[in-house]
Order: C-alpha cells, then structure tokens, then sequence
C-alpha cells in the first residue's frame, strides 16, 4: 500500500513537469487578401502578425502587423502593404528579375541595413524584397513569392503571398533561415 502511494506521489509531482510548451514560429509562407467581412456590429479584415505568426483580425487590439489594400487611386490599381503604426515602417531591398534571383537575395539578407523607411510597401509585385520594422522595432524580412490583382465579384481583389523571417530578440540580425 505504502509503495503504491508513493508510486501515485511521484507521478503527480513529475507531472506538472510535463506541460507541453507552445512555440510561435518565426517564419513561414503565408497568404492574406484584402477581402472585407461583416459581423453583428461592424466590418472587419485580416492581416498578419509576425509576433503571432498568424493571420488576425483588424479588430483585435494590438492589431496585425501588415495589411493588404488595393489601391485605385490611378487607372490601374496596385497591391500595398500596409501598417497601423505611426512610424514609416517599410524598406525595400530589391525588386527582382525572377523567383530565383528573390530567393537569393531574400536568404542572403542577414543584417537590417536600411537607409530611408517608407510609410507603406507600395506598389508590391512579385520578386521583390522588402523589410518590415514593428513600431516595437522588431524586424521582419519579406519576399512577395506571388499576387493577385483582379476584379472579383465586382470588387477589387488583392491576394499576397509571402515568405518571412522574423526577429523575435529586436536586434537587427535575422535568424539563420
């Protein structure tokens, strides 16, 4: 009896030993739209956050990180990242001749070194290299792997994929990926 006991004793303080740990990853391949839901009580979107890796609603607060807009303001519309921190908050590396030549670029990007930040990434196109800096100033590299840029049911779609690598410590170098 005294030996089942104790048996009973050890599993249960080993036990809370055991928690499954839950780790956000820090980079990826993701999609987000420019598409506009509705609920109850108002119109919402989604966007990205890097620190979450996750697709989230505008509605949350904080907020995503980037979000996808189309813009019209010419005769031919254009994909824009943007953001809701007051701080001008992308840096375009390069705008490149194919995936090969992005992907090159993207994976030999180490260390931030930017010169001028813009408010928003504007136009995106496919090819290019951009970085992201938080308004926390956490930085995040992206390479537009693909867009979409049509009129769908009689609305302007817009649909961005994209590779990212996140630094989650603040500093300026990015993690081996």
């Amino acid at each position: 009896m005294r030996k089942r006991h104790l048996i009973i004793l050890i599993f249960f303080s080993i036990l809370p030993g055991c928690k499954k740990t839950e780790t956000t990853r820090t980079s990826g391949t993701d999609t987000i739209e420019n598409t506009v839901y509705q609920n109850s009580q108002s119109y919402y979107a989604f966007g990205f956050s890097f620190s979450k890796a996750k697709k989230i609603s505008n509605l949350l607060n904080p907020g995503p990180d980037i979000t996808l807009v189309v813009n019209n303001e010419n005769t031919v519309s254009r994909l824009t990242l943007q953001t809701n921190n007051l701080d001008p908050s992308f840096y375009k590396v390069g705008d490149y001749q194919d995936e090969t030549s992005a992907i090159s670029a993207f994976k030999s990007l180490k260390t931030v070194n930017a010169s001028s930040w813009q408010d928003m990434a504007d136009p995106v196109n496919a090819n290019q290299v951009w970085i992201y800096k938080s308004g926390d100033g956490y930085y995040t590299k992206l390479r537009i792997a693909s867009i979409i840029n049509e009129i769908r049911n009689s609305l302007p779609y817009g649909e961005c994929t994209f590779e990212w690598v996140y630094q989650p410590d603040g500093s300026k170098t990015f993690p081996g990926k």
